[in-house]
């Protein structure tokens, strides 16, 4: 379980910043990008030059073959990649969210992960191994009103997971990943924060969600999975 290379997008907050703790604290390598260039400082100050962190806008491609040529320089290829980084319009009926903020969700939900992969992939399948877990969501197998944008986002991620699955070769996984109902800023501004409350935190959820994600290989391929414990809907 030791030295593994972990890569796992948007590490400013919330989940994959709680996911990217749990690795760190077990002697793993961790490359993790989020927007925020004082977070970055943050965990470059606190972690040290074993890891690597930057600031990456995922919605950029050049930006994100950038990072992912430095990241593959430093650690080779990502044995787990994890495609966390999403953001989620304001609260309305689809047609009252305002256009930037619903080309905001396609721009990092969906377009942000095909480039994540389309720059890590090529290394993974030369080396013949690897896990990737593109974040869905319960709102990519259900819907409710006023997250439209986010819903579509997260339907997407189900349908490209399932279509990449069926194009890696043997010694790969792919799969899409519900994390659950997590009490996370991105809840509380749909929920409320006490409604959000009574579920876990983030670093609750990675106690559950980090060895059970290293525990991911090629005969999860293609599965559309759900972090076992954690509330679902």
């Amino acid at each position: 379980m030791k030295g593994r290379n972990i890569v796992i997008t948007g590490i400013s907050r919330g989940c994959g910043r709680a996911l990217a703790e749990y690795y760190l604290a077990r002697g793993h390598r961790v490359a993790g990008c989020a927007r925020s260039q004082e977070i970055v400082d943050e965990l470059l100050a606190e972690h040290g030059p074993l890891h690597h962190f930057a600031a990456v806008d995922v919605s950029d491609d050049e930006a994100v073959r950038i990072w992912t040529c430095d990241v593959l320089a430093h650690f080779g290829a990502p044995d787990l990649l994890v495609n966390n980084a999403a953001v989620i319009a304001g609260n309305a009926p689809l047609w009252d969210i305002p256009v930037h903020e619903f080309d905001a969700v396609i721009d990092v939900n969906i377009k942000g992960t095909a480039h994540v992969l389309r720059h890590f992939l090529p290394a993974m399948i030369h080396r013949q191994s690897g896990v990737v877990v593109n974040f869905s969501s319960g709102w990519g197998r259900s819907t409710s009103p006023d997250v439209s944008a986010y819903c579509a986002s997260k339907w997407a991620i189900e349908g490209m997971t399932q279509a990449l699955a069926q194009e890696l070769s043997s010694g790969l996984c792919a799969v899409s990943l519900n994390p659950g109902i997590i009490n996370t800023e991105m809840l509380q501004t749909c929920f409320g924060k006490e409604s959000a409350a009574p579920y876990p935190t983030a670093p609750e959820w990675a106690q559950s969600a980090g060895p059970y994600l290293l525990g991911l290989g090629p005969k999860d391929n293609g599965q559309a999975l759900t972090v076992p414990g954690i509330p679902a809907d």
